[in-house]
C-alpha cells in the first residue's frame, strides 16, 4: 500500500469522529499554505493478537522501522517510535496497554471480548482504520476501566484508529511558533489540554508539543445504553535543532504522559 492512500484513508476515518481536527486543518491552512504532519499515533493491548509485535509487520509494509522505545509506568504503557526512509512522510506512535498489569476485573472485561469469536489475522495497513473488531462492552463495564486506565476504555469503544495526527508547526509559512498556533485554535472557540501545562517540553529537550481536547460521540454500549465517549484530537509539534544542526526527532516520556490525557474524562492537572 502506497503512504499517501494509507494516510489518507487514516484522515477520513479520524476527521469522521474528530470534526475539530478538519476546522483546524482548514484554518492553519488558509494561513499558511501548506500544512505537514509530524506523526499519527495509535494504541493496543500488550498480551494479545493485536499486540505490538503483530502490528510492527504492518508497518514495515509501508516502509517504517522503529527507532526508540519509551515507558509510562504510571500509565501501565510502553511504545514504540518508527520512521520512514523519507523523511517527508510522518513519524508513527504505536503505544500498548501492559495487560497484565491491570486488576483482574479490569482485564478480564478486555479479555473477554478479544476472546469472543476470531481476531481477525492481521495482514496489512488497512487493519489500522478498522475500529473495533470485538463485541461492544456494557456501561458500567465501561466505567469500572474508566476508574482504572482510561486508555483501556478508550481503546475498547474506539478500536483501530488514528488516535491523532500532529501539525509540524516546523513547516508552517506564516505561524512557525506554537503560540500563533494555539491562537488559531482558541479563535476557532476549542479547549486545549492544560494537563502539565499548556505547552508541554521545552527547546532544552527538543520538542514542544500542545494538544487539543478529544471529541465526543455518541456510543451505545452492549447494554444499550447511550453515553457520551471521548473520541481523537489534534496535536502541535514544534521540533528544535540539535547540536548537528539537524531537528530532533524523538518523544519526550513525561510530555507525552500529558498528552495520553487528552483523551481522558478526568485529567490529572
Amino acid at each position: 500500500m502506497d503512504c499517501s492512500v494509507f494516510f489518507q484513508r487514516l484522515w477520513e476515518q479520524y476527521t469522521a469522529v474528530t470534526p475539530q481536527a478538519q476546522r483546524i486543518f482548514e484554518a492553519v491552512q488558509a494561513r499558511n499554505g501548506v500544512v505537514v504532519n509530524d506523526h499519527v499515533a495509535f494504541r493496543t493491548f500488550r498480551h494479545s493478537p493485536l499486540d505490538i509485535a503483530h502490528l510492527e509487520p504492518l508497518l514495515a509494509q509501508l516502509g517504517y522501522a522503529p527507532f526508540d522505545r519509551y515507558r509510562f509506568p504510571q500509565k501501565k504503557l510502553e511504545a514504540i517510535a518508527y520512521r520512514h526512509p523519507d523523511p517527508l512522510q510522518p513519524k508513527i506512535f504505536l503505544s500498548e496497554l501492559l495487560l497484565d498489569q491491570l486488576s483482574e476485573t479490569a482485564r478480564n472485561i478486555i479479555l473477554r471480548r478479544l476472546g469472543i469469536g476470531e481476531l481477525p489475522e492481521p495482514e496489512d495497513p488497512s487493519f489500522f482504520w478498522e475500529g473495533i473488531l470485538w463485541p461492544r462492552i456494557s456501561y458500567p463495564e465501561y466505567q469500572q476501566l474508566l476508574q482504572e486506565s482510561e486508555y483501556a476504555a478508550w481503546l475498547m469503544v474506539m478500536g483501530y484508529c488514528a488516535n491523532h495526527f500532529t501539525i509540524s508547526v516546523n513547516h508552517l509559512a506564516r505561524t512557525p511558533s506554537l503560540d500563533a498556533v494555539l491562537d488559531i485554535v482558541g479563535e476557532l472557540g476549542l479547549h486545549l489540554n492544560e494537563s502539565g501545562g499548556l505547552i508541554k517540553g521545552s527547546a532544552a529537550v527538543g520538542l514542544q508539543q500542545a494538544s487539543t481536547l478529544a471529541d465526543e460521540m455518541e456510543y451505545r454500549f452492549a447494554d444499550g445504553d447511550v453515553h457520551p465517549v471521548k473520541t481523537c484530537y489534534y496535536e502541535f509539534a514544534l521540533r528544535y535543532p540539535l547540536s548537528d544542526g539537524a531537528l530532533y526527532q524523538g518523544f519526550v516520556e513525561q510530555s507525552a504522559d500529558r498528552i495520553f490525557e487528552s483523551t481522558f474524562h478526568q485529567r490529572t492537572g
